[in-house]
């Protein structure tokens, strides 16, 4: 009763925080699973993107509906990450489980300290002012995002917690999208994504399926309320949100080393 208890709560807590940042919530449920369940991380990474994957698409038909998902950037993307998610899955069963948590860690302490530290972008007038895609290079565009997607996919198997995380900073600092836009396509992106890596780490049996449930709806309900908050945040509060989490969550995980 309790660890169900445990998993609603941190299921509806990284439901709605991950929706309103664009990243998922895998980054507070995979270290929850690490640290308080004691899970493989083989298992913490695959349980996580099941319930990534169940977030995403839910907080994802709310940010469709309010118009915020933009599909010419988001496909490029998908397409890129569905092969990155099988080399993460392979990255993941080749290397240690302490090498892992020194990685994860260092990568989101680094991420963190980066959006504390960095300006926040003045938001434009309009959502899609970014010169770099107001420029006709299509193929150029197509590429580019298709690279992203290939790098976010594999983080995204390899940690279990999706590329949101990562690339919310990538369109928001390098494409000039505005951070309400850039949650909304992101989490679309990692909507579907995460489906082809969770589906691959089902079927290795990387996935614990009480933690999927109970977590799996504290998400469902979460994601929806995070959509709703989210229209309400400041873009540079997302952004300070994410950073604090991210430092946070990198902390707790050295130290678990």
């Amino acid at each position: 009763m309790v660890e169900m208890v445990l998993l609603l709560a941190l299921g509806l807590l990284s439901g709605a925080y991950g929706v309103m940042v664009g990243a998922g919530g895998g980054f507070v449920f995979v270290p929850a699973l690490l640290l308080l369940l004691k899970l493989p991380p083989e298992i913490a990474a695959g349980t996580g993107l099941v319930v990534v994957f169940l977030n995403s698409i839910s907080g994802s038909m709310n940010y469709i509906r309010q118009k915020r998902v933009h599909f010419s950037i988001s496909w490029p993307i998908i397409f890129g990450s569905i092969p990155g998610t099988f080399i993460g899955t392979w990255l993941l069963g080749i290397i240690s489980p302490d090498f892992f948590y020194w990685i994860f860690a260092a990568a989101l302490f680094m991420l963190g300290m980066f959006l504390l530290l960095k300006k926040a972008p003045e938001e434009p007038e309009h959502s899609m002012k970014a010169g770099f895609f107001n420029e006709g290079r299509n193929r150029l565009k197509a590429v580019f995002l298709f690279i992203i997607g290939l790098l976010l996919g594999t983080l995204s198997n390899f940690f279990g917690i999706g590329g949101g995380w990562l690339l919310v900073p990538i369109l928001i600092y390098l494409l000039k999208i505005r951070p309400h836009d850039a949650t909304a396509i992101s989490l679309f992106a990692l909507s579907i994504y995460s489906l082809v890596g969770a589906l691959n780490q089902i079927a290795l049996g990387n996935v614990n399926w009480t933690a999927c449930l109970w977590g799996g709806i504290g998400v469902m309900i979460g994601s929806q309320l995070g959509a709703i908050l989210s229209t309400k945040v400041p873009g540079k509060w997302i952004l300070q949100m994410l950073s604090f989490l991210l430092i946070g969550v990198s902390m707790k995980l050295f130290l678990s080393v």
